[in-house]
């Protein structure tokens, strides 16, 4: 058995060889003609030589925000094969730091019933196709059966997580949607597939009721069915306002799900019906100058209010994703590509270094808790902007590849 000094030789070897790696294709690939996913892959890898870093931590996590981020890595190494050794080093260096051998995740307690704690199984299940690790399937029936038995409102739609009982939101959506569904489509057959995708389906519809205002034809960021939080409306238990990032997930949600769903599947209209007249609204709602959507989007221009880039990269990848795949209109692959343009002109920066970085990014927002997050205007534009938060990264480089197809 090795010792801890040679452990601790042996990972920070690896780490100099990682970033001798990236350094390495920076100045002997020619940046000027690099495909920004590629660029932005490699910055984030020049600024988190270990995958523990990539959410402003220093320890190693089991969250949405590093699914995110090493799902859009995987996603770009397909694309981009030159990338793919680096790619492949990255993530390994995180799933064997975060995954036992008997395939237990490291941090994770089902028992909490966090939706947040699904999403990264998208980029596990990426991980189990592509390197047939056996601890990789594992782990994956473990969130699959943490869906089986997290509390749920009585319409069947899920919880946020148990410590915000009887709340749906619509960040919620995106954590355990695309996951369950694609799960389903892999893993799974007959009655128990069937029962899976009509699952998935019915979470879109159950917060999409709930939190819909017919007036300007937005959802809000969540819904209390128990109408106890005091964020909550007391008649519809709707949260009161709409935040740029949460209706991104779920924009971003629908089209994921779509992209697994059986052509067959009845649910699919029904999803299309709220994802249609929703990009209808959205593309009149964009900011003329900027290209861009605003952190509390149902109050425009209001003082304090500001134009947010990662709610502004999902939107511009469900407009592309959607236009691509049939289910919006043609035009909205244009529109996406124009907010694609404007993201790059105004909110990435070139920084000294080569690398690029994305700009004006909320770090967070939820509501309830301690201390509480009362869903007030000033609460959203109180929260911290920093550059290259994951949410947004991860996006940017999902949106990127899109468009370099």
């Amino acid at each position: 058995m090795r010792n801890k000094h040679t452990q601790k030789q042996t990972s920070k070897m690896k780490k100099v060889i990682l970033l001798l790696a990236v350094c390495l294709t920076y100045c002997t690939s020619g940046i000027a003609i690099e495909p920004n996913s590629v660029r932005m892959v490699k910055s984030e890898i020049m600024r988190n030589p270990e995958p523990r870093t990539i959410d402003f931590v220093d320890y190693y996590k089991w969250n949405y925000t590093q699914g995110l981020v090493l799902q859009s890595f995987l996603l770009a190494a397909e694309q981009h094969p030159n990338i793919e050794a680096t790619v492949d080093a990255y993530v390994k260096q995180y799933l064997d730091s975060i995954i036992s051998a008997d395939g237990k995740i490291r941090g994770y307690a089902k028992n909490n019933y966090s939706l947040d704690q699904i999403n990264a199984g998208k980029m596990l299940i990426m991980a189990y196709e592509k390197y047939k690790d056996p601890r990789f399937k594992i782990a994956l029936d473990t969130l699959y059966s943490q869906l089986q038995s997290h509390p749920r409102v009585a319409e069947g739609g899920f919880w946020h997580k148990k410590a915000y009982p009887n709340q749906m939101w619509l960040d919620g959506v995106y954590m355990e949607a695309p996951f369950y569904c694609e799960y389903a489509k892999r893993y799974l057959t007959g009655e128990s597939q069937a029962k899976a995708f009509d699952d998935v389906v019915n979470q879109i519809m159950v917060i999409g009721r709930h939190t819909y205002n017919s007036d300007n034809g937005l959802y809000y960021h969540a819904w209390d069915e128990a109408r106890q939080q005091a964020w909550a409306d007391p008649k519809t238990g709707r949260a009161p306002h709409v935040w740029g990032r949460a209706l991104g997930w779920y924009c971003m949600a629908m089209v994921d799900v779509l992209g697994f769903l059986p052509e067959s599947h009845p649910g699919r209209d029904s999803i299309i019906s709220i994802l249609q007249p929703l990009c209808k609204v959205l593309h009149g709602m964009r900011d003329k100058d900027y290209c861009a959507w605003y952190q509390v989007m149902d109050e425009g221009q209001r003082n304090g209010n500001y134009l947010e880039t990662s709610c502004t990269a999902m939107f511009a990848y469900t407009f592309v994703k959607g236009a691509k795949n049939g289910w919006l209109a043609d035009e909205y692959l244009k529109y996406g590509k124009e907010v694609y343009e404007a993201l790059n002109t105004h909110f990435i920066r070139e920084d000294a270094d080569n690398t690029i970085s994305i700009t004006r990014v909320c770090a967070v927002a939820g509501l309830g808790g301690n201390p509480y997050r009362n869903g007030s205007y000033e609460y959203y534009i109180s929260e911290p902007v920093r550059d290259n938060d994951p949410k947004a990264t991860g996006t940017y480089i999902m949106l990127s590849l899109l468009l370099e197809q």
